[in-house]
């Protein structure tokens, strides 16, 4: 029988992360939160004034100020809610904060348009003015924006169309989560299994062949059968935001979609090229697939159907604890300390209760503990899962101790490096202290799946989107016709002649949320390969590629994540990274060729 989960009274606290140092209690959080209407209002005594440095300064000190008491209120809070969504007071917590958010944000709107207004030359004697020297970098950022913000009546009606240019989206969302119905169906014993959005990828990971083909084609069966609605949805996503990148003067919607963290169009197509160039090599993954499962056919339903038997190993949380801070041995006394200081801190909610929010987080604010959510199960994957939350959380405490509030916080682009850099470290760890063949092949295949997921499979994305963007900017029509004909050569050629391209996965990309954000699904692919070229370096080269690691940690948001990613060893701006990190994948699966031939 599952286990029956407890209530978080039940629970032993000091498993249970430590909030009081944001907040004594929850009176406390409500007196701050009395507080802070007046703190928001008084910022509106700018309006109308940013003309000079010195306002500009003593502005900006005021925003960041308010923003750092809305953040520490609004993560306390959120944690709040996350111990039990059952919760009445937190789930008014919650609400009462994001209310404030919303305010604040009002609050705060006038300042970009009103310091962009000004003349150039003015503007550029402001970011060399020493009264905003703490803010040099953000406003030049802010002033490379000049040449596509529009004036302040275009800016108010482009706003007016906001619900109607994310409709697309809401459209797509209802009929995915709400409206799109499944056939149930049979597996190899004859019993009957429900089909549904959230358990296809469990159900397509199961032994049971029979019941792994029944549910493909049942999944997408429904998605045929409204192929051309979500086609209309997807185009129309797609000729919103070509529609705005032309309003505000950019030469494409990618080119919109990259320029907030300022990275150039060659880092995405140095991506796909050099991808594309070790396709040869995911091929070979096809086969050796096809070789451990036994089958004449490789079809789509067998691509997350396991390789090798579960380790069905345990193990307790304090052994977790004990092989992270092991396998980040490699990063340094001091990178274990703080480690260390997550542990006897109470950093870290580590078992799941009954109402507590699933899956895994690092959070926290700049003036907090950067905090951990689990739902520890004692698994292989939640130590992994451990070992990746405290990279996201190693990286956010070096830059707030290293960087002011408004530096502290790293961009997207960057954010998965140092998770996946620990993974990398534990899976490495493993493999070094290794054997036995049934094992090694167990940690090999995740190794490679991992590849497989974020690196191939994410750049087929990207090359998805890029095309079907293009296709829109060129005037061409984008209906199911043309986007399951693009999305089934793309995996046809990602997938190689030893997969057999069922004609169901010609409606895959209808299933990917992701593309309504534009332009996203690429960072995955470089941020993987980063981590893979700094894991690579720390273990090989030592010394110099562990302290230019931990300088990236400590950078924060006070460079754009290319300069920030080439002060650690990595040039995302060259195929060299991607190119290397394939080799990697190369090499693992020559291991695992070799630890096959052993078992047979």
């Amino acid at each position: 029988m599952p286990e029956i989960l407890k209530e978080r009274s039940e629970l032993d606290p000091q498993f249970q992360w430590d909030l009081t140092p944001m907040f004594e209690s929850d009176a406390a959080w409500e007196t701050a939160l009395d507080s802070l209407d007046a703190d928001i209002e008084s910022l509106a005594a700018f309006a109308g004034k940013l003309t000079d440095a010195v306002t500009i300064g003593a502005y900006l000190d005021a925003s960041t100020e308010v923003g750092r008491k809305v953040e520490r209120l609004y993560c306390y809070a959120s944690q709040r809610h996350d111990e039990d969504t059952r919760d009445d007071k937190a789930q008014s917590m919650y609400a009462r904060i994001g209310s404030k958010y919303v305010k604040m944000a009002a609050a705060l709107s006038f300042a970009q348009p009103e310091i962009l207004s000004l003349p150039e030359e003015t503007l550029t004697a402001i970011v060399n003015d020493p009264a905003v020297a703490d803010y040099k970098f953000n406003l030049e950022d802010l002033l490379r924006g000049k040449p596509h913000t529009l004036t302040k009546a275009e800016e108010k009606l482009l706003a007016s169309f906001g619900e109607v240019m994310s409709a697309p989206s809401e459209i797509y969302h209802n009929l995915e989560d709400a409206d799109l119905l499944f056939d149930a169906v049979k597996d190899g014993s004859g019993e009957t299994v429900e089909v549904t959005g959230s358990n296809f990828v469990p159900l397509e990971m199961s032994t049971d062949r029979t019941l792994r083909e029944n549910a493909f084609h049942s999944y997408y069966k429904s998605y045929r059968e409204h192929i051309n609605t979500f086609a209309a949805s997807y185009a129309g996503a797609i000729k919103a935001a070509t529609a705005e990148a032309a309003a505000r003067n950019y030469p494409s919607s990618r080119a919109m979609a990259m320029a907030g963290e300022n990275v150039p169009a060659e880092v995405y197509d140095n991506l796909v090229a050099t991808v594309r160039k070790h396709i040869p090599a995911m091929h070979r993954y096809v086969r050796l697939r096809k070789k451990m499962l036994g089958v004449d056919a490789l079809h789509f339903y067998d691509v997350y159907a396991p390789l090798v038997g579960d380790l069905k190993k345990s193990y307790s949380y304090e052994t977790a604890q004990e092989m992270v801070l092991k396998a980040v041995a490699p990063l340094g006394e001091d990178y274990q300390a703080t480690v260390r200081k997550a542990y006897a801190e109470r950093w870290i909610d580590v078992y799941p209760n009954r109402g507590k929010r699933g899956g895994a987080y690092s959070g926290g604010c700049y003036d907090s503990n950067p905090y951990i959510l689990l739902n520890f199960s004692g698994t292989l994957d939640s130590v992994s899962t451990l070992a990746h939350e405290m990279g996201h959380t190693i990286h956010s405490w070096r830059s707030r101790q290293h960087q002011p509030p408004q530096y502290a916080d790293y961009t997207l682009f960057v954010a998965e490096v140092a998770s996946t850099v620990n993974e990398n470290l534990l899976i490495e760890q493993l493999l070094a202290n290794e054997n036995d063949p049934q094992t090694r092949l167990y940690l090999l295949n995740q190794y490679l799946e991992n590849f497989k997921g974020t690196v191939y499979r994410q750049t087929m994305f990207a090359e998805f989107e890029r095309e079907a963007h293009a296709m829109v900017e060129r005037g061409e029509a984008l209906n199911a016709a043309a986007l399951n004909a693009l999305y089934k050569r793309l995996v046809t050629d990602y997938f190689g002649n030893d997969m057999v391209i069922d004609d169901e996965i010609q409606y895959e990309w209808a299933r990917i949320p992701h593309f309504y954000r534009p332009f996203y699904v690429y960072k995955y692919a470089t941020g993987y390969s980063t981590a893979v070229a700094l894991s690579e370096g720390i273990l090989k080269e030592g010394e110099p590629a562990v302290k230019r690691y931990k300088e990236f940690l400590s950078m924060g948001g006070s460079a754009y994540p290319l300069d920030e990613l080439r002060h650690a060893g990595v040039d995302l701006a060259t195929p060299a990274p991607v190119d290397a990190a394939l080799e990697k994948f190369e090499r693992i699966l020559d291991d695992a060729e070799a630890t096959l031939a052993k078992l047979q």
